[in-house]
């Protein structure tokens, strides 16, 4: 699989060493730097992997609709209207878009959807969500990722943060909070507080290597798809995403 690099910070030089370890090949690495390059490179690769930042689509988005290259992307910080680049990009190239790609998460993000249902009536549910010092958006784009699972309907109201007299919880909250220090790579915890009980889930990565090693996975499958919008969990476990 030749690799179109797009963002070469520390993601970045993982994937790539990752790749090259794998027997994977470099077409090409675009950074902020040389950005207006995407306009003439033409297609080098058989996929573009972008864990860039949200002021790169512009350019990014232009090149797959001028060359039909498959796009996997990881940015995180888009905004919904952002996200529905990604819509219209399917109609160009296979394109998959997904704030984290650790098979453990994609998981997590199944069972939240098959169980918060069941919860919901009774339980509170909270958030949280830890990472290094230097991330730059919170909550996470995991976080929202998992959120989206609790809450697909859009029934419950999220929550960022509590400070000064809130007064009693609404049941109709979904609390999110976020840590930042250290080196933390990742943590994310859903919490269920119901009657007399507590039920939580967590996700604890302990390097970016897991994030690498499932979007070079999940990039294999994906030049092999037809044009359209996928999400990690149809490559994973097949189907549309429940």
């Amino acid at each position: 699989m030749k690799i179109l690099l797009i963002g070469h910070g520390r993601m970045g030089h993982l994937i790539e060493q990752t790749a090259l370890t794998h027997g994977d090949a470099i077409g090409g690495i675009i950074d902020i730097g040389n950005l207006a390059d995407l306009q003439t490179i033409g297609r080098v690769a058989d996929v573009a992997i972008d864990f860039s930042a949200p002021a790169a689509l512009p350019a990014v988005a232009h090149y797959v609709r001028t060359t039909g290259t498959p796009l996997l992307s990881g940015v995180t910080g888009l905004s919904e209207a952002d996200l529905a680049v990604f819509d219209d990009l399917g109609h160009f190239a296979p394109v998959l878009y997904s704030a984290n790609y650790s098979v453990g998460i994609a998981v997590f993000a199944r069972v939240l959807r098959q169980i918060s249902d069941v919860l919901k009536p009774d339980f509170d549910i909270e958030m949280t969500e830890t990472h290094h010092n230097q991330k730059a958006d919170a909550p996470s784009g995991t976080a929202r990722l998992l959120l989206d699972a609790v809450n697909s309907r859009r029934r419950r109201t999220p929550v960022y943060g509590r400070h000064g007299i809130t007064g009693p919880r609404d049941k109709k909250e979904i609390g999110m909070h976020s840590l930042r220090g250290g080196t933390e790579a990742g943590t994310h915890t859903v919490s269920f507080f119901g009657p007399d009980e507590v039920l939580e889930i967590t996700h604890r990565a302990t390097s970016r290597q897991i994030f690498v090693n499932g979007a070079l996975h999940a990039a294999g499958q994906l030049i092999r798809m037809p044009k359209g919008r996928y999400e990690l969990q149809e490559l994973l476990f097949g189907g549309k995403k429940e």
